[in-house]
């Protein structure tokens, strides 16, 4: 029982610890002026203000009441081991590793504290040097990161698809809608390198691939990114598709280029051009939104240049299939032994060694 008791005041520091860093009280100041605010008489004068309001109380309300919640959990387990009852000591052990669980999630969280951490994401994925190895690699990676949406309980919708040439993925851009989506996913971005036997090669020779994983958090709502109407080029055409049925007789697809910075995006997944010329914007949106945070650290010719270029040395992180298996991040030199699993969705992993590696 003594030992549970230490154990218990070790997470209570933690805790303590962990409720400084993210600065509860002044969470709890900012949700009483938003209050306020709320019960202005012209609140509803703007529907997407009050609408975006009325979500920030309610998110700050369940996030602290979370941290309260556990606090109290805390205090009420030590509590009953100090009594020192044995006939519910089964009980106080499920609770005290259901807390240490908790304990070890809240750490994460406080990582994720960045300003665009907490809401959706974009990504997307490029093959890049070596044909269609790299366009095989690129569905690889696709399919990797549905399956660590699905596992997360993330909804998980493609904007944009263009298949390879001859197999796999050329270039897929998707929306990852769930909270904490970007700040997790933001450890994806770089150049992914896949060394394996060629499924593609007579001679099933070792082969080198590359993919290019872009993460951008979604532009919230609250978010000023103004685009003047004249600043963007609007084309529309027929949606791709492997034909038959699947090919769209009207121009729905739509192609966005944003004249000042030379961005284009195109969305054809959806039936409607409506809907495609709404999605277009919003990564659009994004790709802006980017850039407005980091062009005091870079040129504007620096961030366009679609991308970094995916080839050797540049990679952020390799998936050895042979002649051993090994994933390595070479950011933090976390690394596992089973690719296979890796390659099913199991990331969390790599990004939390990548959240500890920036903190």
């Amino acid at each position: 029982m003594q030992e549970s008791i230490i154990k218990m005041n070790s997470i209570k520091q933690k805790l303590n610890e962990l409720t400084a860093h993210l600065d509860l009280e002044t969470k709890k100041k900012h949700l009483s002026d938003l209050q306020k605010e709320s019960q202005k008489p012209d609140l509803w004068d703007n529907q997407d203000k009050a609408q975006n309001l009325l979500k920030e109380i309610n998110d700050l309300q369940d996030e602290i009441s979370d941290w309260e919640g556990l606090s109290e959990k805390v205090d009420d387990t030590i509590e009953l081991l100090e009594i020192g009852d044995t006939s519910i000591g089964e009980e106080l052990q499920n609770d005290i590793n259901s807390i240490e669980k908790e304990i070890r999630q809240k750490e994460i969280q406080v990582l994720l504290s960045g300003k665009y951490d907490s809401g959706n994401a974009i990504l997307a994925i490029h093959a890049g040097a070596g044909g269609t190895e790299a366009h095989d690699w690129a569905a690889m990676l696709q399919r990797m990161y549905l399956r660590w949406a699905e596992t997360h309980h993330y909804a998980a919708d493609i904007v944009d698809f263009t298949p390879g040439e001859e197999a796999g993925t050329k270039t897929i851009t998707m929306t990852i809608t769930g909270k904490y989506a970007y700040g997790y996913l933001k450890s994806e971005k770089g150049t992914h390198r896949l060394v394996r036997l060629s499924p593609f090669d007579a001679a099933h020779r070792r082969h080198t691939s590359f993919a290019m994983v872009e993460v951008l958090p979604e532009a919230p709502d609250t978010e000023e990114i103004n685009i003047p109407p004249e600043d963007i080029r609007i084309d529309v055409f027929k949606s791709s598709g492997a034909g038959g049925q699947n090919v769209q007789k009207n121009s729905t697809a739509v192609r966005l280029l944003h004249i000042p910075t030379g961005i284009i995006v195109t969305c054809q997944n959806e039936r409607s051009q409506t809907q495609n010329r709404e999605n277009a914007m919003k990564v659009l949106k994004s790709r802006l939104l980017e850039i407005k945070h980091q062009e005091h650290e870079k040129e504007l010719g620096e961030l366009r240049g679609d991308y970094v270029k995916a080839e050797w040395g540049s990679q952020i992180r390799s998936y050895v299939l042979h002649p051993y298996q090994m994933v390595k991040d070479h950011r933090t030199d976390y690394e596992v032994g089973n690719a296979q699993a890796v390659l099913d969705g199991d990331l969390d992993g790599f990004m939390e060694a990548y959240l500890n590696y920036k903190k």
